[in-house]
């Protein structure tokens, strides 16, 4: 009786913590179409930096996102090609534009995650704009994104970052990638991060608008260098020179499908562990918490009787609940919601995943690449 009391009460105690005590992170209510900045009265010179590895199927589309911007200030596009063998760089320069750049990446030092290598050979080809505008090359843009980042900048925010809508046409997306949404936004809720008064610090990797002068104060792109979780490192080091902000957006959309559940997998394999900073109590932590939180209701529900199957239908119907606001963003039916005890369970099987590859020396597999190494683990 006890245990059923225990493993009925205790989900039920903490999705009534998550959904009005964590910042009301499942509403997202941080949007980029919602209370609209002012526009600045000096449009400040940007450079857009997209760090590119075998991106040949997507680059020209992503890159003519970036040349169609009606910005209104100086703006220049950098593309760094990092060691690409499918002819990304020849596919951007295609497009025969005075405002892009198109450099080959050096080799990768020790020490460095591939990205952020890209990353700071870009920053250091841009020269001293204003702001850099970090944008994955597999993101495409609507003519307006640049200028509404820049706004949202306003005169204080040191970096401002927008959670790309990402690719939901497939079964396995929809399956998976409004939760994988929903379980950043629980680790890292919107409004916290936007709160100057709050230490919890993210950012969306694909769309990061930083200003430079902050950028260099931080320590630049080699104050994280090692970083597989870069864009959250990212955060945390901006955040530390003022204030920053992360909001979701439509404008901002992958090219990126994700056709089986394996692929999802690799996706969030890759940084799962690092998220734990490698530790395995850490991931055993996770693993106990994702069962009692997403699987003991269910069980409760089906199994027990009185007060704890009660208590675990509820907390069941809270998680349905909670997951709402994100799946009508992505336009799908509501009764996926019911399904996320089921969700959970993959998502778990793929952070045990991100271990065993780490342990076996294939942590943070990218394009090729294994790199996280014990040096890599977060700090």
């Amino acid at each position: 009786m006890i245990p059923a009391v225990i493993f009925g009460f205790l989900p039920l105690a903490v999705w009534l913590y998550l959904l009005l005590g964590r910042d009301f992170f499942w509403l997202f209510t941080a949007r980029d179409d919602r209370d609209a900045p002012p526009s600045p009265t000096r449009w400040p010179s940007v450079v857009a930096v997209v760090p590119a590895r075998n991106e040949a199927d997507v680059i020209a589309q992503t890159i003519a996102s970036l040349l169609a911007q009606d910005y209104r200030g100086d703006f220049h596009v950098v593309l760094v090609d990092d060691q690409s063998d499918d002819g990304t760089a020849a596919a951007a320069r295609a497009l025969g534009s005075d405002r892009l750049t198109v450099q080959t990446g050096a080799l990768r030092p020790p020490g460095w995650t591939g990205k952020l290598w890209a990353m700071k050979q870009g920053v250091e080809a841009a020269g001293t704009p204003d702001f850099i505008w970090f944008t994955d090359a597999d993101i495409a843009h609507a003519p307006d994104t640049l200028s509404g980042l820049v706004a949202r900048a306003g005169g204080d925010k040191v970096l401002v970052s927008l959670m790309a809508r990402l690719s939901c046409k497939t079964a396995a997306e929809h399956f998976l990638i409004p939760a994988f949404v929903f379980f950043f936004a629980m680790l890292y809720p919107f409004g916290a991060v936007n709160r100057a008064d709050r230490r919890i610090a993210a950012a969306a990797g694909g769309c990061m608008l930083a200003r430079r002068a902050a950028l260099e104060a931080a320590g630049g792109i080699a104050a994280i260098r090692h970083n597989i979780i870069d864009d959250c490192a990212l955060a945390r080091a901006m955040k530390a020179q003022g204030p920053i902000w992360l909001g979701l957006t439509n404008r901002a959309v992958s090219q990126r499908p994700y056709e089986n559940l394996g692929e999802i997998r690799r996706m969030v394999a890759r940084s799962a562990y690092a998220e734990l900073n490698y530790s395995p109590l850490r991931l055993l932590g996770a693993l106990a918490g994702l069962a009692l939180v997403y699987v003991a209701p269910v069980a409760m529900m089906l199994f027990a009787d009185g007060p704890a199957q009660l208590a675990g239908a509820l907390a069941w119907l809270l998680m349905a609940l909670a997951l709402q606001p994100i799946l009508r963003f992505y336009r799908l039916s509501p009764f996926w919601g019911l399904v996320l005890p089921i969700i959970a369970g993959f998502y778990a099987a793929f952070t045990l995943d991100s271990a065993i590859q780490h342990w076996l020396g294939r942590g943070g597999m990218w394009k090729g690449r294994a790199q996280a190494g014990e040096k890599a683990a977060q700090t």
